[in-house]
């Protein structure tokens, strides 16, 4: 009798994440791979974030501006197709979103034909507009407040949000907005703890917190920086879980070495001839 095919994992859903709000933690990483996202996915990771974080830890590029849709949708398809189980959200780059409503809900529309689930915006209430349409074309929305990397480098730099009682209401009232527009979840990026509590508990879509303390609905970080991988910027809100920069230099300066010395490949890694054709071979090479 023919074995039954083992049971293929749920996939997470919009509905999923937001009842995991106040019940259960949310876990995202980024991705921007399809072998990684095969081992997010495997570990149980609940979404990944194709972040434009990739402009830098992957593309170089020294901030995430620069990097435009047609790299993020090769990033986005790639994770998809590692990735069975976790939800995938497309990071909407810098200049997809910002010139026109129409644009926005294109863009949004490719990620989805990429292999997205849902699409992410940076911005509070000046692009709740955008965020509605979006949604009502079909496309599920996780917004973004708080420190917004692909403009606030621009404005005042890297620097902690909702410091003051004005910038708190500020935050709180973008997150309002975000809610009222339709949104599934909302990132809070490098925002002070306390502003993050009252945001969460003001709000019924899960916050997702970088860098803005322990009472948001669940976590992200970028991969590169939870592996140690990536050692340009070392934020202070990273926990490293690995440190794989140092030995991934030294398998590379082991294999150079041993190119070098004629060490590799060995025998184990080497394919011959059988020995008729290899004795066919040979008497060809007499005869030439």
């Amino acid at each position: 009798m023919q074995e039954a095919a083992p049971k293929r994992a749920k996939k997470v859903s919009v509905i999923d994440l937001a009842a995991m709000k106040g019940k259960q933690k949310v876990s995202i990483l980024t991705a921007y791979d399809y072998s990684t996202a095969r081992i997010c996915d495997k570990a149980g990771i609940d979404a990944l974030l194709v972040g434009d974080s990739a402009a830098m830890v992957v593309l170089g590029y020294p901030s995430t501006t620069p990097v435009n849709m047609q790299e993020m949708l090769l990033f986005c398809g790639a994770v998809s197709r590692g990735a069975k189980r976790a939800m995938i959200i497309g990071d909407m780059p810098f200049g997809s979103y910002q010139p026109s409503t129409n644009l926005a809900v294109e863009n949004a529309v490719q990620f989805i034909k990429a292999g997205a689930d849902a699409v992410k915006l940076e911005g509070g209430a000046e692009i709740a507009d955008k965020i509605k349409a979006i949604v009502d074309s079909g496309v599920p929305v996780m917004g973004h407040i708080g420190l917004k990397p692909q403009t606030s480098s621009l404005w005042e730099g890297y620097r902690l949000q909702g410091r003051t009682t004005e910038s708190a209401q500020h935050l709180i009232q973008d997150a309002q907005a975000l809610e009222k527009a339709g949104v599934f979840s909302i990132v809070l990026e490098m925002v002070a703890t306390e502003v993050a509590k009252a945001i969460t508990k003001e709000i019924s879509v899960p916050t997702i917190g970088i860098g803005s303390g322990y009472d948001c609905d669940g976590q992200v970080l970028v991969l590169h920086d939870l592996l140690g991988i990536y050692e340009d910027i070392k934020p202070k809100f990273v926990r490293r879980y690995a440190e794989l920069a140092q030995p991934i230099l030294e398998a590379v300066t082991k294999y150079i070495e041993d190119v070098k010395a004629g060490k590799f490949p060995a025998e184990d890694n080497t394919f011959h001839m059988h020995s008729e054709e290899l004795e066919r071979f040979l008497s060809k090479g007499e005869e030439r």
